[in-house]
């Protein structure tokens, strides 16, 4: 492979199998993989759909494949140096997956990857890794991470913190002029940006030996609820207040009053050392230059789109 640029580097005969790379995290770790020099490969379901074509436009190997489909798996990583792991979300909205789907799934990629003599398989948990929650579709995670802690190949663990991007989205109320988020208005909480994901696997693939082993919470930034609404107020240009979700819908919803039990007692608002992850990548965005940059077109969709009515 031919570098394009100065600060690209050629890795031959090293291709990297991404899951999940249609979506946020796979798509960054995706662009992350091929800034930094490597042969990619995306397993998708559509290699013709839009998204795909997108990857290939990027010099990325689209397969059609399906985390369903052993064969599929197996045929996607023959010759892969490495494999970025992560599985449909069963707790999502709309999901269509099972929280033991997800489980067989994350157990599927890791032992094939084994099988196949795959070097390196890095694995996207959840922050709330390592203990059990009592949310289903958290205490999943535990499970896969099992999985990649017994494999005979190399395995890194990165748990993200609670994206930036699920702050700008209609669902918070930026539309009205508020954010309502999960936290206390003066509750720190941890949030990474996703294009971060995807540099901090490109550079854990890039260390295979001074990351194989290692579970890493990963985090750009930990904000207050009222620290948020003054860094939107100022790149929106218009007041942003803040409030934690309101006690109507937690009431109604089993999921939300346990997630805001998590925040409570401090396992789901994040625990990464971030003094440590700044000087191990330096490219982590706090997230007031990350609504200057990736943010800010999110930003403004969030601000003009119809928000749901308030409580």
């Amino acid at each position: 492979m031919t570098s394009t640029s100065s600060t690209h580097f050629t890795r031959p005969h090293k291709t990297v199998v991404v899951l999940g790379a249609t979506g946020q995290q796979g798509g960054a770790v995706a662009a992350a993989l091929r800034a930094d020099g490597w042969a990619v490969r995306a397993v998708v379901r559509d290699p013709s759909g839009h998204r795909a074509r997108a990857l290939s436009a990027l010099g990325v190997e689209t397969v059609r494949g399906d985390l369903g489909d052993p064969d599929s798996l197996r045929a996607a990583f023959t010759g892969a140096h490495g494999v970025f792991s992560v599985q449909p979300n069963s707790g999502q909205s709309g999901a269509e997956v099972s929280d033991e789907d997800e489980v067989r799934f994350g157990a599927a990629v890791a032992g094939i990857a084994e099988h196949r003599g795959v070097a390196h398989l890095v694995y996207s948990s959840a922050v709330t890794a390592g203990s059990t929650t009592g949310v289903d579709h958290l205490d999943t995670k535990n499970r896969i991470e099992a999985h990649v802690r017994n494999l005979g190949i190399a395995g890194t663990i990165i748990r993200p913190a609670t994206f930036m991007e699920l702050l700008v989205t209609p669902a918070t109320g930026l539309g009205r002029g508020e954010l309502s988020f999960l936290m206390r208005p003066d509750q720190a909480m941890q949030f990474i940006a996703v294009r971060d994901i995807g540099r901090v696997v490109a550079k854990v693939f890039g260390s295979p030996d001074r990351y194989a082993g290692r579970t890493m919470e990963i985090a750009g930034d930990a904000l207050t609820g009222n620290a948020l609404a003054g860094h939107l107020t100022r790149a929106a240009g218009r007041k942003i207040s803040y409030s934690r979700l309101p006690t109507t819908p937690l009431a109604q919803d089993e999921v939300l009053r346990k997630l805001e039990a998590l925040v409570d007692d401090g396992r789901l608002t994040g625990n990464a050392d971030l003094d440590a992850l700044r000087a191990e990548f330096p490219f982590l965005l706090r997230f007031d230059h990350w609504l200057a940059g990736p943010g800010a077109d999110l930003l403004v969709e969030a601000l003009n789109a119809p928000s749901p009515a308030g409580p």
